[in-house]
């Protein structure tokens, strides 16, 4: 440093130095200004503006060089080799020049970097081709550390100075770069010449090739006019430009203050914003003052910048003259609007860019808007082309306007055959000649059909046209403003379809197809009307199947469903006219005929009756079916439709009942023994609250001992009018009525009150009815009453028939299995007929079994009865379960028990029936 310092202040001229530093400063400034000139102008006016710059930065520190040389005093005679001195020269202008067009022509700070490096090698190869254009005596020897030094000050600070050109614009930063620039260029010169040291020596010059330094004076004046000549020429030039764009920003600044619709303003050519209106301020929440110097890519998003979206904004309208476009662009608050984009492109007079002015419109709801009506049209297309419905549009001149492809679906037309202006008229012509074909059969049917519609079509009407292949289609019309309308048409024939099925199930059965009852109530109604105007007759029939039950048990229901299409098939089949044939459900059917003679209704019986005749055969099993037929007449023995079936009804039962034959007529008998059954029925009703039931208890006995082991509960009806009524006529009424149901809940209450309050714990036996186990809830109601009586549960005892089970069995098993983990105990009756399955014993742990009493009645006289009571007997034993034998009249049928190994037995012989008041269980044995 203090090398330096001497070199500075005792090794040159002040006055020279002085000199040569403000020359130094004037070319730097000038080729500041130049540069940033060039920056902000491309093509031709940029290359002008950048040999403006290189010439005057070269000039300037060239003569900065020499006037500083002139300046130095080495202590001996010096000169300068004109070679040399003029490369020196151009070195200087060409070298700076090209670093300065690097850092104008490249964006970025590398490209400004590299620049200035260039600017300080030229600068400094200048320098040392000076230096070696110095002629002296001797030879300078160079002190390597600060040739280095001199050489990174220049690169330092010139590479800053164009930094500082490139990114930053005014006066002071014009300043700071020019500073900053001549510092490099002064900084390398006086430090390379404290690195000189002159050693004397020979001086062997061609002084024609050589400037003395008399000659560099005029030389430095020449360079001195050419520097300020330059400088003069660029300030020109620079002022008409700020001139020209002075004026054009004063009118756009007029133009966009005056906006506020729009935001509204201008770029400069590196896209930093000059100019804010209030527009912009109100759409983007920037005041002037916060906006104006930053760059417009802060309105992007992060990616948008990270993709160069602004930069590649910029270079479209400068190659392009405008660019417009819409995104999303951002608030201050961070906000997106949809903005609609114009970037146009701003020259000066010399066709130079002085910047970039910017129109943004937010378009947000026009956006949503156009979003919105593209959404809806899209969806109103997708819905005409996915309508149901075909659907026409036409104008007041009967014109189509529009219709959907369904339309063309319906009425099966070709798609080049319907087009947009076909009239009314001409759809139908083509409709029914695709159908019709020949004209003479089509035209008067177009015709009648187009003025049928004209009136529908001016009422606002529907209609339902059925076309040639039977397809219904059912069409609207519904007049619109301007003299137009609109049609709908929808194909209907699978809901008329539907309709008429719906139609037929409601009057038919679902099985067999035959009329329900309300079909065939309607049906015998009109059949009576007609008979009493015209005095004819109407039979009335009521058929039941024998037995069809035991059927649908054995075989299973689908067997049944299958015997009864079968038999429905055949009675459809021998229908003739006047007569009908219905099902009212299960198997029960009814037929009806309207005759004059008597002997047309016994003919029509016959038919039916040869209809249950023959065998079906199903699957290998043949089903033998009977029924059982009640005829009823109009007028003799009814004249109401009601009557008329109920009378019917009456007969068929007395039919069902009667052993000879199967075919009953009413008569007048019949509902007496009718009204008789529903007179004891509403009686039953009020048994329990009339206390005219009575329990009676047989006694059970073992049969080796003789001891009693219990008593079965029976039930007797004293009637206040009719007197004792006996079980077998009242019990039948009673769950045919449901009376069962109150009376079969006071039996089991009673008896397990009375057997409570024995002396005895003899188990008492109850009858359960079949009606009890499928409608009550028996396993709780026993539970009720055991916990109400406090009678222990093993002293109960729950008498069933195997029909009992039959119809559900498996509901009936769960029910039994529920009161038996009650503690109670389970025994099947009248074992040994009816179903008598082994199956029933398998599926249920019975703990005993009750031998019908018709096997005792038979047992001294019938080997066969014997040894049916000897095999049940062995059944019981094998299974466990004691036998009881019923109906036990005499001594000899207790002893045959006795030798057969039976264990309990009840009758008459060991104990008639009778009430328990006032004495005990054992008087009463």
């Amino acid at each position: 440093m203090l090398r330096i310092i001497t070199c500075l202040t005792v090794e040159h001229d002040p006055r020279l130095v002085v000199l040569a530093a403000l020359i130094c400063f004037l070319a730097c400034y000038v080729a500041v200004s130049l540069i940033q000139r060039a920056g902000s102008v491309s093509g031709r006016a940029r290359m002008l503006w950048l040999g403006a710059a290189g010439a005057s930065s070269g000039f300037g520190i060239w003569a900065t060089h020499f006037i500083a040389m002139l300046a130095y005093d080495p202590g001996v005679v010096v000169g300068y080799g004109m070679t040399l001195t003029l490369i020196s020269l151009v070195v200087a202008i060409v070298v700076t020049a090209a670093g300065a067009a690097l850092a104008t022509c490249v964006a970025g700070l590398a490209a400004a970097i590299g620049g200035g490096l260039i600017v300080a090698a030229g600068v400094a190869t200048m320098h040392y081709l000076g230096m070696a254009a110095l002629e002296l005596p001797g030879h300078i020897a160079w002190d390597a550390a600060l040739v280095v030094a001199s050489l990174a000050g220049g690169a330092v600070f010139c590479a800053a100075s164009l930094v500082l050109c490139q990114r930053r614009a005014g006066l002071a930063s014009r300043i700071l770069a020019t500073l900053s620039m001549a510092f490099g260029v002064v900084s390398l010169h006086f430090v390379s010449m404290a690195a000189v040291t002159v050693v004397p020596g020979p001086m062997e010059v061609d002084q024609e090739f050589m400037l003395s330094p008399a000659l560099m004076a005029p030389l430095i004046a020449v360079v001195a006019v050419s520097l300020l000549f330059t400088g003069l020429i660029a300030a020109m030039f620079a002022r008409r430009a700020d001139v020209a764009v002075n004026e054009s920003m004063r009118q756009f600044a007029l133009l966009v203050q005056g906006v506020s619709d729009y935001a509204m303003y201008m770029l400069d050519p590196r896209g930093v914003i000059t100019n804010w209106n209030p527009g912009a301020e109100r759409a983007k929440g920037y005041s002037a003052q916060e906006i104006i110097g930053q760059h417009f890519s802060l309105f992007y998003g992060e990616e948008e910048r990270r993709l160069g979206l602004p930069e590649r904004t910029l270079e479209i309208a400068r190659s392009q003259g405008k660019h417009e476009t819409e995104g999303l662009r951002y608030r201050k608050d961070g906000s997106r609007f949809w903005a609609h984009v114009t970037v146009d492109a701003i020259y000066d007079a010399e066709g130079a860019l002085i910047g970039y002015a910017k129109i943004t419109k937010d378009v947000t709801k026009e956006k949503a808007d156009a979003d919105r009506i593209a959404e809806v049209s899209k969806n109103l297309d997708l819905a005409l082309e996915n309508m149901t419905q075909g659907l026409c549009l036409f104008d007041a001149d009967e014109r189509l306007v529009l219709c959907n492809k369904r339309f063309a679906e319906i009425f099966r037309f070709p798609g080049e055959r319907i087009r947009v202006g076909l009239t009314f008229r001409e759809l139908i012509d083509r409709a029914l000649a695709a159908t019709y074909g020949a004209p003479d059969i089509w035209l008067p049917k177009a015709s009648e059909l187009y003025a049928r519609h004209r009136v529908l079509i001016d009422q606002d009407a529907a209609v339902i046209e059925k076309t040639a292949d039977g397809t219904s289609i059912q069409i609207r019309y519904k007049q619109i403003a301007g003299g137009g309308w609109v049609a709908t048409y929808e194909d209907i024939s699978e809901r008329i379809r539907n309709e008429e099925q719906i139609a037929h199930m409601a009057r038919h059965d679902g099985l067999t197809g035959l009329p329900n009852r309300a079909n065939f109530n309607d049906t015998l109604a009109k059949a009576i009307e007609h008979a009493g105007r015209s005095g004819g007759k109407v039979a009335a029939i009521g058929i039941d199947l024998d037995k069809f039950k035991e059927v649908n048990d054995t075989r299973g229901h689908a067997v049944g469903d299958q015997v009864l299409v079968s038999l429905s098939q055949r009675m459809q089949d021998c229908l003739g006219p006047d007569e009908v044939v219905a099902r009212f459900g299960g198997d029960e059917f009814a037929a009806a005929k309207q005759f004059e003679d008597i002997a047309e209704l016994h003919d029509f019986i016959k038919r039916l009756e040869r209809c249950f005749q023959d065998d079906i055969v199903i699957d290998g099993y043949e089903v033998k079916p009977g029924a059982s037929f009640g005829v009823a007449i109009y007028p003799q023995d009814a004249k109401e439709l009601e009557a008329l079936l109920n009378n019917a009804d009456l007969a068929m039962y007395r039919a069902k009942e009667a052993l000879t034959h199967n075919v009953c007529f009413y008569e007048v008998s019949m509902d007496e023994a009718a009204r008789d059954r529903r007179l004891i029925a509403t009686d039953l009703w009020y048994a329990i609250e009339r206390k005219e039931l009575q329990l009676y208890y047989q006694v059970q006995k073992a049969v080796q001992s003789g001891s009693v082991i219990g008593y079965e509960v029976l039930l007797r009806w004293n009637h206040s009018e009719r007197g004792m009524i006996s079980p077998a006529q009242f019990i039948p009424i009673a769950e045919e009525c449901g009376a069962i149901l109150p009376i079969g809940e006071w039996v089991l209450r009673e008896a397990c009150k009375e057997a409570a309050n024995w002396d005895q714990p003899h188990k008492i036996a109850v009858n359960l009815s079949p009606v009890q186990l499928g409608n009550a809830d028996v396993a709780g109601l026993v539970h009720r009453v055991l916990r109400e009586t406090g009678l222990a549960p093993e002293r109960l005892e729950l008498e069933i028939t195997e029909s009992t089970i039959i119809g559900d069995k498996e509901r009936a098993l769960r029910t039994l299995r529920q009161i038996k983990a009650l503690g109670v105990t389970i025994a099947i009756d009248d074992f040994g007929t009816g179903y008598s399955s082994l199956e029933t014993l398998r599926s249920f742990p019975f703990d005993k079994i009750k031998l019908d009493r018709s096997f005792m009645s038979e047992v001294e006289e019938s080997p066969q009865a014997k040894a049916i009571l000897r095999a049940i007997v062995a059944l019981g034993q094998t299974l466990e379960v004691p036998v009881l034998a019923e109906g036990v009249e005499t001594r000899n049928q207790l002893d045959i028990l006795l030798s057969e190994g039976c264990a309990e037995a009840q009758g008459y012989f060991l104990g008639r029936p009778g009430p328990m008041e006032g004495k005990s269980p054992s008087q009463a044995a």
